[in-house]
């Protein structure tokens, strides 16, 4: 526990600030934005806490969690399939132009002008093709990126959730992702609250999994009855 200070709140509200222009801002990277999020979430969650009590903190890593999640890590290896299949259908028409741009300059000599610019105007329409194509699987409105986020919001939901109940129910004010931009020099393993999240998320999955095949249980029973 640690005492907080009205400057440390002032800086602490500055931090949210910087947060938020970066969310704002910012739509590279998925897991990012929910990181901003999260650690925004929890900030505004305590900060009415920080200025009257000690401080409760604790940190989960969410990159650990979310790669031990296991409707995560299956979908994500067919995605990941998916997405080798398009980077090779791209790399196959590079091969392709690459090969038609040398057989033009094999033949310019042959060729008169009308027709190299004929040439060079069908090459240009094939890296058009080509840069579309890109757009479309690995662009920022692209299938990668749609279905990455399709395969993370639910998760995301799920943790966020999970972490606030552990917060109420531990008496936390601060949860903090030491996997974010927020730089952690130094940490105690105790604070780390990641196992028990992950825990939580897996006993659900359990559960839910059982009643899932109870249910199909009950369908072939009826089925042949």
């Amino acid at each position: 526990r640690m005492g907080l200070t009205t400057q440390t709140l002032i800086t602490g509200i500055r931090m949210v600030g910087k947060l938020t222009l970066q969310l704002v801002s910012s739509s590279k990277s998925i897991i990012m934005n929910f990181k901003l999020i999260f650690t925004l979430f929890f900030f505004v969650f305590s900060t009415p806490c920080f200025a009257q009590k000690g401080t409760r903190i604790a940190y989960i890593d969410f990159n650990k969690i979310i790669e031990g999640v296991g409707d995560y890590k299956e979908a994500n290896i067919n995605l990941e399939t998916k997405a080798k299949k398009w980077n090779n259908e791209i790399e196959i028409k590079k091969m392709e132009l690459e090969s038609m741009e040398n057989q033009l300059n094999s033949e310019k000599m042959l060729l008169t002008s009308e027709l190299i610019n004929d040439r060079q105007d069908e090459l240009q329409i094939y890296r058009d093709e080509i840069l579309t194509l890109q757009n479309k699987y690995f662009g920022i409105d692209g299938e990668y990126i749609n279905q990455k986020s399709k395969l993370i919001k639910p998760i995301q939901d799920r943790i966020l959730s999970i972490v606030r109940e552990i917060a109420i129910e531990k008496k936390f004010d601060f949860v903090f992702d030491r996997s974010s931009d927020l730089i952690m020099l130094y940490s105690q393993k105790n604070y780390d609250i990641s196992e028990l999240v992950l825990r939580k998320i897996n006993n659900q999955e359990k559960i839910r999994n059982r009643k899932e095949e109870i249910e199909r249980r009950k369908q072939r029973i009826n089925k042949k009855s």
